[in-house]
């Protein structure tokens, strides 16, 4: 119960509900904890742990003591059961050491410390899971776990490196998800580790940051490998991530016609309203290619071009389609003004419209008015 008001507190939390409306499920939450904790009951508290065992409501109890300063007053709950004085990392400690010969456990804290942003929190929770259990086949959760802190790390650090916020993220990353993800392949392989380990093949084959250039083309073949696997399962069909991924795959390998294939599908499997305008970037993009070498006639980008712009428009946030069309925009000028040329020629102005709005927003000065006269022509 105390895990579903915790799920409950955080939805709340997540779409901005008022105090009043948090605070009974808060408290709440925090009597049930007290009860695990404080019970000198030793059947009673057995009773209890079979749900909820003692490390997960330390766990628990530090999430909720954290959340304190979303409140603009502490809430009487903490006061009441006798938290007030008490610090999040000691009860996240505690639950450590209560834990530390339980690997079912561990690997459960790891994942929580993972959701909740603390990577090497949940790094050294792994290590502890697999220095009480190394055995693949019996504790592979925490071979993945682990796996995807080395991802989420290194996908932190590789946009901020793009935003110039950051040097080149470590690629050492990449190979400790790989070694780790290798062992669960092995032993109980699945969709969400072929994904995984697609993925992580893939930065392994590409030139980091901008992703251009192929820096190993036998690490671009094992992901399509696993992401074909992937993709033979029932949930892969309907994943807009893996198509965007193998498509990604294929563009670096020189195959832009397989590669806006992927990218279509992508962006047809997007919900409405999705956010995630990638796939559709890249598909002009691999449009762009296939034009500047002759595979694709002027009117025949045109057609594809504005028959997939208006599906975009009816997608995606018009916001996020002008911020894709920047980024697109910036990394193939020329080509971008050559297609608005065309289109104007074969009265398809949508995405020249769409180009002078994010050429003006990007305020390029005396640039812009000399492209607009440019593509009049």
């Amino acid at each position: 119960m105390a895990t579903l008001y915790i799920r409950l507190d955080s939805i709340f939390l997540e779409l901005g509900s008022e105090e009043q409306k948090r605070l009974p499920t808060f408290n709440r939450t925090l009597a049930l904890l007290r009860q695990v904790l404080k019970s000198e009951d030793p059947h009673h508290r057995e009773t209890l742990s079979h749900t909820l065992p003692p490390a997960l409501a330390w766990c628990y109890l530090g999430m909720l003591l954290e959340r304190k300063d979303t409140f603009s007053t502490t809430p009487m709950g903490i006061h009441d059961c006798g938290y007030s004085g008490t610090d999040p990392l000691d009860c996240f400690g505690k639950a450590i050491e209560i834990a530390k010969n339980q690997p079912p456990i561990l690997n459960r804290l790891a994942k929580i410390f993972h959701f909740l942003g603390k990577q090497d929190m949940a790094i050294g929770t792994c290590n502890m899971s697999l220095d009480a259990l190394r055995d693949p086949e019996l504790n592979w959760q925490a071979y993945c776990t682990r796996a995807k802190i080395h991802i989420r790390t290194y996908l932190h650090d590789l946009e901020r490196a793009k935003m110039g916020l950051g040097g080149m993220p470590d690629r050492n990353h990449l190979a400790c998800a790989k070694a780790d993800l290798e062992e669960v392949v092995r032993v109980c392989p699945g969709f969400r580790t072929y994904l995984d380990i697609g993925q992580v093949y893939y930065y392994m084959g590409v030139d980091a940051v901008q992703e251009l250039l192929a820096v190993d083309e036998a690490a671009l073949n094992q992901a399509l490998v696993f992401l074909a696997k992937a993709g033979e399962s029932e949930l892969g069909a309907t994943l807009p991530e893996l198509q965007l991924l193998r498509g990604k795959c294929l563009r670096i390998k020189g195959e832009d016609a397989n590669a806006a294939a992927c990218f279509k599908r992508a962006v047809e499997l997007d919900d409405a309203g999705s956010s995630h305008t990638e796939g559709f970037g890249c598909l002009l993009e691999a449009l762009l290619a296939q034009w500047s070498q002759a595979q694709l006639s002027e009117a025949e980008l045109g057609r594809e071009v504005d028959a997939w712009l208006r599906r975009a428009q009816d997608k995606y946030p018009a916001e996020r389609l002008r911020q894709e069309l920047q980024r697109v925009w910036r990394g193939h000028m020329d080509e971008v003004m050559g297609l608005a040329r065309a289109l104007v020629i074969q009265g398809r102005p949508a995405l020249v419209r769409l180009l002078f709005e994010t050429m003006e927003r990007e305020g390029e000065g005396a640039s812009a008015p000399r492209d607009r006269r440019a593509v009049s022509l």
